[in-house]
């Protein structure tokens, strides 16, 4: 059985939206996209290339998704160590309203907890979920396995917060790793009690 891995990168005050770039997601007027980028050096960045490199697949919702897609396929040569497993592997997407999928993607159709369900089920490496739209839907029934958040050393204020008006039932969680990088950075894994 495969294990479900909620990759998250995150501020201190728990603010997932927009890390990577300015105009990535503006949804509620979030000004400062692009709030990790100052902070992910190369010992960080080997992190995040080992989570990619180790999946099985990837859970994206449609934003994500999209964001993914209109990237990655044609990402430059000094990103090619993240694009080449992204473009290669399967991509598995929560989406009610995108029709025609590409890039090696498909739609999860019908109960999206039945459908992660099933696909973890499935023999094989693990499916890294990307994105914090998933999370509202995934961790209340139980189907994260683990959480790997990298937490960076900022703080924003306004934006999406993680699991933001989910009732997760205060289910606690066992911190069963840590790395601190020199940045400030720190690296946390969880798995559910």
């Amino acid at each position: 059985m495969r294990k479900v891995i909620a990759n998250e990168w995150m501020t201190l005050d728990g603010v997932v939206q927009a890390p990577s770039y300015v105009d990535e997601d503006v949804t509620g007027g979030f000004g400062h996209g692009g709030w990790h980028t100052r902070y992910l050096d190369e010992v960080s960045m080997n992190w995040v290339i080992e989570n990619v490199r180790g999946a099985g697949g990837y859970l994206l919702g449609r934003g994500t998704y999209e964001i993914f897609a209109a990237h990655w396929p044609e990402a430059p040569e000094e990103q090619q160590v993240l694009a080449g497993p992204l473009n290669a592997l399967p991509k598995y997407v929560a989406s009610t309203t995108l029709d025609q999928l590409s890039w090696h993607a498909t739609r999860l159709d019908g109960d999206l907890v039945e459908a992660v369900a099933e696909l973890k089920a499935q023999p094989g490496r693990d499916l890294v979920k990307y994105g914090p739209g998933l999370d509202r839907t995934l961790v209340a029934p139980g189907l994260v396995d683990e959480f790997h958040f990298l937490l960076m050393p900022v703080v924003v204020g306004a934006g999406t917060h993680l699991l933001e008006g989910v009732d997760t039932g205060g289910r606690g969680l066992e911190l069963v790793d840590t790395t601190r990088f020199g940045n400030g950075v720190l690296a946390l894994t969880y798995v559910p009690k």
